[in-house]
């Protein structure tokens, strides 16, 4: 089996052959968080339930706050504040985790035979999950308060790819450059926060002057919070043209960071 895994090694860019291990660790990875707890697994469910019962209380209810769409309530805007916190736990997730993919599992580097270009592969996978559930509970939600589910929402896949696709390029190129530059894991935090208030989460873009938007569109959860909107809260089909452009860029940007860790994985074992 070793020299299996070994002789695969040679060829890390097939990383199909490996799909098996994926999704072991993947669903090993998802019961280790929550073992130990008196509901398991349920609480990837629960926490995102109770986190939108929160919004929209706060937010619908306390202050009142509408969005500003046709048949706009008060508890639509924490709906709509839920879909696009949905995408930024994603990112969140594989940036918070991409620093310490590598440098807590030093085992893996120093003494077995490993495909390490898989760890983010996992970690990616387990945000996935979590990220569908916090899908499939706004889902819920807008049928429930808006006796509706919109057809448009069978073109979420499309938009959800793209995400997917960046989030695995942050956990390649960030768990390889952190291995050599250890402040990574400290502006990670930052840079989550100001991806958060830097995207049209709390506030529509035609909030934003106008001067600043391209500024708010170079943030690469802009686009995809508002077509996940778009597709399920709004009954609005993508903007094809731009989700394109969008690919194209997370592949390249995919492209260059899976590049960058094979290059660089060379020199893990020499400085950790």
């Amino acid at each position: 089996m070793i020299s299996s895994v070994a002789e695969r090694n040679r060829n890390p860019i097939n990383i199909w052959s490996y799909r098996d291990l994926i999704a072991q660790l993947t669903k090993r990875e998802i019961q280790e968080r929550y073992r130990g707890s008196a509901f398991g697994v349920l609480w990837s469910f629960m926490n995102p339930l109770l986190m939108l019962g929160v919004y929209m209380f706060v937010f619908g209810v306390v202050f009142q706050i509408k969005w500003g769409v046709q048949h706009d309530s008060h508890v639509q805007f924490g709906i709509v504040l839920f879909s696009g916190l949905v995408a930024h736990a994603f990112l969140s997730e594989c940036l918070m985790r991409a620093p310490h993919l590598i440098l807590s599992n030093p085992q893996f580097v120093k003494k077995v035979v490993f495909p390490l270009h898989i760890l983010p592969v996992v970690a990616t996978g387990t945000a996935v999950f979590h990220m569908l559930i916090g899908v499939g509970i706004l889902i819920l939600a807008n049928a429930i308060f808006s006796l509706q589910i919109n057809a448009t929402v069978i073109f979420l896949p499309v938009v959800i790819a793209p995400l997917v696709l960046m989030g695995l390029a942050v956990g390649w190129f960030l768990s390889s450059i952190s291995v050599f530059i250890r402040d990574t894991r400290h502006v990670v935090g930052i840079l989550s926060t100001v991806l958060l208030f830097l995207c049209p989460i709390f506030y529509p873009v035609s909030a934003v002057p106008e001067p600043v938007r391209p500024y708010i569109y170079l943030n690469p959860l802009t686009l995809i919070v508002e077509q996940i909107r778009a597709v399920t809260l709004f009954g609005q089909t993508p903007n094809w043209q731009y989700l394109l452009i969008y690919t194209i860029v997370a592949m390249v940007l995919l492209s260059f960071s899976f590049w960058f860790f094979i290059k660089s994985r060379r020199a893990f074992s020499d400085v950790i």
